[in-house]
């Protein structure tokens, strides 16, 4: 089974709101999925996204390959992070 971390699409027309998950890349878009890990809302000022980091990192170390937008999102959050004093 081969895992991907995508978007769901959620919300009304024309009011996106999507959440972050693990599924199997066979799945449909909307369908089945094997965990949440997180929700990104672009109508929001700044875009709201919130992910389990802890989540997303194990499954990432178990081969799950995230979607292109999802990829963007992970690299947006890093970016944004405030730097870890280390004491």
């Amino acid at each position: 089974m081969s895992v991907t971390i995508r978007l769901t699409r959620g919300g009304g027309k024309k009011v996106p709101f999507y959440r972050v998950v693990a599924a199997d890349r066979r799945s449909p878009r909307d369908g089945r999925f094997i965990e949440q890990l997180g929700v990104y809302d672009p109508l929001r000022t700044p875009p709201e996204v919130r992910i389990d980091s802890e989540r997303l990192q194990h499954w990432l170390s178990v081969g799950a390959v995230p979607s292109q937008t999802v990829g963007e999102l992970i690299s947006g959050l890093k970016r944004a992070a405030p730097p870890v004093s280390a004491k």
